[in-house]
């Protein structure tokens, strides 16, 4: 032990402080007076010490090789960014209450903020009044009839569908006998306009350009009166339709006396 007193001050004035801590637990008459080395020891052990901790805070600095704060370096060790609130945000509720859900007991939180206050309560009471006005039997009911309905409409559709389906052909059918019909008229109206064209060119004994006015005016007329004979075929169809169907009643009521008696 006494070959260490000489490398640290603490052990080579140890025994001077024991003399002084004794002397201050004696009475204040009996207590004998400290001399003027005690003193000097007294001081140069204080001053080491503050030298000590002036070289520990400096070494401290020198380890911070990153350059970081000191939030942020406790961030990074997943310690409390501040010990002391350093604003008004730190006090308010919500970040104490995320201090404790991250940090937990070590945060120097009182877990008790963690429970909602009165306020709370009716605030969220209202909220889910609004917001889910329906009991879950309610909402099951919903959800089942929602679900029928889906399946419903489902259902008719796949029958639509099966419907048209089958009367697809039928309407394919219809389709081509409509197009047909177009392409009959179109080449019956081609081969009338080429006949009065030529009935036109046979009037005139030569060929005639369509351009010439003389040839326009009796292409026209002869529209005209095929036109014209064109309804008076229809008509006459009509009449013979008319007096056939004339023809079949009065056939119906001659043979319905006969068939009485």
């Amino acid at each position: 032990m006494n070959k260490f007193r000489g490398s640290f001050p603490i052990f080579r004035d140890f025994s001077i402080l024991t003399r002084i801590s004794r002397s201050c637990k004696t009475a204040p008459d009996t207590a004998a007076p400290i001399t003027a080395a005690e003193a000097t020891a007294v001081a140069e052990f204080v001053e080491d010490e503050d030298e000590k901790e002036a070289q520990r805070q400096l070494y401290e600095s020198k380890r911070n090789k990153s350059r970081l704060l000191p939030q942020h370096r406790n961030l990074l060790s997943g310690r409390r960014p501040y010990t002391e609130s350093q604003s008004w945000v730190h006090e308010t509720l919500k970040y104490q209450r995320g201090l404790f859900g991250k940090y937990g007991l070590e945060s120097g939180v009182d877990p008790r903020i963690c429970f909602p206050t009165a306020a709370e309560r009716a605030e969220k009471e209202e909220y889910n009044r609004v917001a889910y006005p329906y009991t879950i039997a309610e909402m099951r009911e919903r959800i089942e009839a929602e679900a029928a309905a889906k399946e419903e409409r489902i259902r008719q559709r796949e029958e639509d569908v099966a419907t048209k389906l089958t009367k697809l052909e039928k309407w394919s059918q219809e389709f081509r006998d409509r197009v047909a019909k177009a392409e009959a008229e179109a080449r019956a109206a081609k081969e009338k306009r080429e006949r009065l064209v030529e009935e036109v060119r046979r009037h005139f004994g030569f060929k005639l350009d369509a351009r010439d006015e003389r040839f326009k005016e009796l292409l026209a007329q002869k529209e005209k009166e095929d036109k014209k004979k064109q309804k008076e075929a229809r008509k006459k169809a009509r009449e013979e339709k008319t007096i056939a169907k004339l023809l079949a009643k009065g056939s119906e009521e001659k043979s319905a006396p006969e068939s009485r008696e």
